[in-house]
């Protein structure tokens, strides 16, 4: 059985970086192609992609958290399809907040 430990040093082996992030581009490319064939092949085709870009490229990383700052619906959006654990804890924090708002808000609430 191999280690969690094991698991991220092979993942972080520059080669094994390399592979993965040529990989996610070149299923980014393919996505439209992908696309083009009926159903929704062509969005779960993009969205591995990205999610192995977005892995192993420090450069991606920082497109991705500018694309969030400037569409911050579209970046809630995209965090829930990689199912990031980031987007999760913010998500709960957002609905915490939505609920202490409502209860305030209520008749009888403390004002």
């Amino acid at each position: 059985m191999v280690s969690r430990d094991q698991w991220r040093r092979f993942i972080d082996h520059p080669v094994v970086e390399w592979t993965l992030f040529a990989v996610g581009m070149v299923l980014l490319i393919l996505s439209p192609l992908v696309g083009a064939i009926p159903g929704p092949g062509g969005i779960v085709v993009a969205g591995i992609g990205l999610a192995l870009v977005l892995k192993t490229s420090m450069w991606a990383k920082r497109r991705y958290v500018k694309f969030k700052r400037w569409q911050p619906k579209a970046g809630r959006w995209t965090d829930w399809a990689l199912q990031r654990r980031s987007a999760k804890r913010r998500e709960e924090i957002r609905k915490a907040g939505d609920d202490e708002q409502a209860a305030l808000s209520e008749p009888g609430g403390v004002s």
